[in-house]
C-alpha cells in the first residue's frame, strides 16, 4: 500500500499540524470562549472540555498513535508499545469528551444525541474501542496465532483508518455545528472567533490527511506493520 514516497515528510508536517490545532483550540475555548471547567454556573465552560479533548484526544494524539510506527526511530517492540498506549490515552480522553457534552447538555436542559454529529460521535467512539481492544488481544496479549495475526493485520489497519477518517470528519462537521450555533446567537460570521473557528476546522482537516498520507508512505523499515505479537 506504499506510495513510493518516504513518510517522512508527512510524519514532519502531521506534527507541525498537531501543534497548530492544539494551540488554536486552546485559544478558541480559554480566550474566546471563557475557559474550562468541570463545574460552573457558566455551563458553557463545561462544554468548552468537550472540543479540546476530542480535538487533542481522539484525533491528535489518536493521529500520532498511527504514525507512530513510521515517525518513532525505535525497535518494533517499542513502537507498538507506543502505538498501543497512545491509543488508549486517545480513547480515555474521547471518552471524557463525550461525557463533558452529555453533561453540559444535562445541566442546561439541552436534548441529547439529536444531530448526526453526536450520533456519528458516540459510533465512533464505540468502534475505537472495539479496534483498540482487537489489537491488545490479537496483537499484544495473549496474541493471536501467526495465522490469525497475520489475516487480522490489514483489516486491523483498514478499519482503524476507516475509523480515523470518520473521527477527522466529525470533528469538521461538530465546528462547523458549534459556530452555526454561535453565529445564529450573534457571533459576528467575518469576526475572529470564527476564522478562528473555521482555520481549526481546516487544520483539522489537514492534519488527518497527512496522517493517511504518512500510513500511504514508506517507512524506515520494511517491518513497520508487522504481525508479530510483543
Amino acid at each position: 500500500m506504499a506510495l513510493g514516497i518516504k513518510a517522512l515528510p508527512f510524519t514532519f508536517f502531521a506534527h507541525l499540524l498537531a501543534i497548530a490545532g492544539a494551540v488554536m483550540v486552546l485559544v478558541w475555548c480559554i480566550h474566546f470562549r471563557g475557559g474550562l471547567a468541570w463545574e460552573a454556573s457558566n455551563k458553557s465552560l463545561i462544554f468548552n472540555i468537550h472540543p479540546v479533548l476530542m480535538l487533542i484526544g481522539l484525533i491528535i494524539i489518536g493521529g500520532e498513535a498511527i504514525i507512530s510506527y513510521k515517525s518513532v526511530p525505535l525497535k518494533k517492540e517499542v513502537k507498538k508499545l507506543i502505538h498501543l498506549v497512545l491509543h488508549a490515552v486517545a480513547l480515555i480522553l474521547g471518552i471524557i469528551g463525550i461525557y463533558a457534552a452529555f453533561k453540559y447538555h444535562n445541566e442546561s436542559s439541552i436534548p441529547n444525541l439529536y444531530s448526526l454529529h453526536s450520533w456519528l460521535g458516540i459510533g465512533i467512539i464505540v468502534l475505537y474501542g472495539i479496534q483498540w481492544i482487537y489489537g491488545f488481544v490479537i496483537f499484544f496479549y495473549p496474541g493471536g496465532s501467526n495465522g490469525l495475526r497475520a489475516d487480522s493485520l490489514p483489516w486491523h489497519v483498514a478499519f482503524g483508518m476507516f475509523v480515523y477518517v470518520l473521527a477527522v470528519a466529525n470533528a469538521a462537521i461538530g465546528f462547523l455545528e458549534k459556530l452555526t450555533f454561535l453565529e445564529n446567537s450573534g457571533l459576528a460570521k467575518y469576526g475572529s472567533e470564527a476564522f478562528l473557528v473555521n482555520f481549526t476546522a481546516v487544520i483539522t482537516i489537514l492534519y488527518g490527511a497527512f496522517v493517511v498520507l504518512s500510513v500511504a508512505s514508506q517507512g524506515n523499515s520494511e517491518d513497520d506493520y508487522s504481525y508479530s505479537a510483543i
